[in-house]
């Protein structure tokens, strides 16, 4: 009897304690949780609650006090904020993927033979324009641009544009620049139709590639809502959580709002509106826009070009090509009006520059209306090559450089050749550029660069190419330290997009946007990071990956 009465005592106690104990949504434990909080602490468990966290700690604790509808045993691995990337083109890198992928050809006779063999496999129909991307005459034998006879002797019948990696080039065939009315002796502001011995070559620089690409036929709701699933799709398999899509037209954001608002898609966004009339319109008619899965509030323009094209705007001439000083984009009157106009209301801007006269230009630009610090928190896309004296603008003005370190491993063959020995110094520089405001985003650029947050990582710490060359990495006084190449992957990237407060890091009261991975990076050996795996990965307490 008296045994009985302990039974049921134990278990009335124990219902009382369930009853007592607040119900949440998922358990997650048996973990290193980086929380990427100010004291970059790590803990074992997190507790979520209707897609934010609620608390973390260690399992007893978390057990006592709450009472999950699901437990999830992370089974010794490390978990991570899920990654952001500051610098990508979401929608591009999805309509990359429907077109011919060029990355790595290794010749222009290799590029016009997959252009080829897309067109085969794809069934392609005469008359339909063909479009692809990634060719870089800088990987091949011969470094300089090709010309368009290959082209035209394939493809009569459909017009061509091939993009180079970096999109600020392209070549096209006589198909295509027909259909544009290119014709020789064709000038026009920020970009060059390339002619030899009074001949159109094809080749199409800057803004001459838009003159062709516009032609490209739109596509169909249903088309782009493939695009950006298919881009989501690889995006969340490495561990993406939140993109920065830098320039897009505002119908493309109507689009993803009602994808957003369908569950159709459940990747976070950070949109900027082109450099065009009727995006200025759109947005200070709406205002800024704001969910937990879309922000709009800042506009993308492009000051110059290229390095790899040589297009980037520099003070003294490329070391390899005399008398070449590449060009801005748009005269310096149109960048000071668009700046004028966003400050006055409230919006952000972020400017595309490379080299150190694109630099100088726009950083003078921000600073005549910023006027020293403050927290619109404008940045400068890429910050590519920047001139020793000009650094300091970017501090005494809250400018934020926004890079992407896989652009310095990607460059460091030839950028020397383009700048010489004393320019390249200033350029990719990373840490001098963390020291401005103590803190910096850190992005991708893709397509033009690989999806992959843990290159992004290498490149920042290691400086050195899927080889390990060069063996002691490139620059490494511009190396940044682990701890802040997360950060620049996770809350500085968050800053940069005004969203620390709600993403970036496993702090209560923050989304739960994870992942976790099969090795930790802030202790992994270097020759490990480019093979970590990505487990799984959650937006909003919702697992949207899983690796099988």
């Amino acid at each position: 009897m008296k045994k009985n009465t302990l039974v049921t005592i134990a278990l009335i106690c124990f219902v009382v304690s369930c009853s007592q104990k607040e119900k949440t949504d998922l358990l997650v434990y048996n973990a290193t949780v980086y929380t990427v909080d100010p004291s970059f602490s790590t803990t074992e468990a997190m507790v979520i609650k209707d897609g934010k966290i609620l608390a973390t700690g260690n399992i007893t604790d978390l057990e006592s006090k709450y009472d999950p509808k699901e437990r999830l045993d992370a089974e010794g691995k490390f978990i991570y904020p899920g990654f952001i990337d500051a610098h990508a083109h979401f929608a591009g890198y999805g309509n990359s993927l429907q077109r011919v992928n060029l990355v790595g050809a290794e010749s222009w006779e290799e590029v016009v033979a997959r252009t080829v063999k897309f067109t085969s496999d794809n069934g392609i129909k005469t008359g339909e324009w063909i479009a692809g991307r990634g060719w870089d005459q800088n990987d091949w034998a011969t470094k300089e641009f090709p010309e368009k006879d290959a082209l035209d002797m394939a493809f009569k019948d459909n017009p061509v544009i091939l993009t180079r990696i970096d999109g600020h080039a392209a070549i096209a065939n006589q198909k295509a620049l027909d259909a544009a009315g290119i014709k020789t002796g064709d000038k026009l502001v920020g970009g060059d139709v390339e002619v030899k011995n009074g001949k159109l070559t094809g080749v199409l620089i800057d803004n001459a590639v838009d003159l062709v690409s516009s032609k490209i036929p739109g596509q169909t709701k249903e088309q782009f809502k493939e695009v950006l699933k298919d881009a989501e799709k690889n995006c969340f398999a490495v561990g993406l959580t939140t993109i920065d899509d830098c320039g897009l037209g505002f119908e493309a954001v109507e689009g993803i709002k009602a994808m957003q608002a369908d569950g159709e898609l459940k990747m976070r966004l950070y949109v900027m509106l082109s450099d065009e009339q009727k995006n200025y319109d759109y947005l200070e008619k709406n205002g800024i826009i704001k969910t937990d899965r879309l922000n709009v509030r800042s506009f993308k323009v492009y000051g110059d070009g290229a390095l790899g094209s040589r297009g980037a705007c520099l003070l003294a001439p490329y070391s390899d090509k005399p008398g070449h000083y590449g060009f801005l984009l748009s005269r310096p009157e149109h960048f000071d009006s668009v700046a004028s106009r966003i400050y006055k209301k409230g919006f952000q801007l972020c400017t595309h520059a490379i080299g150190d006269s694109g630099n100088r230009t726009i950083l003078n630009i921000y600073a005549k209306y910023l006027k020293g610090k403050n927290d619109l928190r404008w940045r400068i896309e890429h910050a590519q090559v920047v001139n020793q004296n000009d650094f300091a603008l970017f501090g005494a003005n809250s400018i934020i450089p926004s890079v992407q370190p896989t652009h310095a491993t990607s460059d460091m063959y030839w950028a020397g050749d383009r700048l010489g020995a004393e320019r390249v110094k200033g350029a990719y520089a990373f840490k001098q550029l963390l020291q401005q405001n103590g803190w910096i985003p850190l992005g991708t650029d893709f397509p033009v660069e690989d999806i992959s947050p843990f290159k992004t990582f290498y490149a920042a710490v290691a400086r050195k190419d899927a080889k390990g060359w060069p063996g002691g990495g490139y620059q490494m006084e511009n190396a940044l330290t682990r701890e802040e190449a997360l950060k620049g992957m996770t809350i500085w990237a968050a800053k940069a997009n005004f969203e620390e407060n709600e993403k970036g890091s496993l702090e209560k009261g923050r989304f739960a946007d994870f992942i976790i991975l099969d090795k930790d990076i802030l202790k992994a050996n270097e020759n490990e990071l480019l093979q970590v795996k990505v487990l799984k990965t959650f937006v909003g307490g919702e697992k949207v990956y899983e690796k099988k």
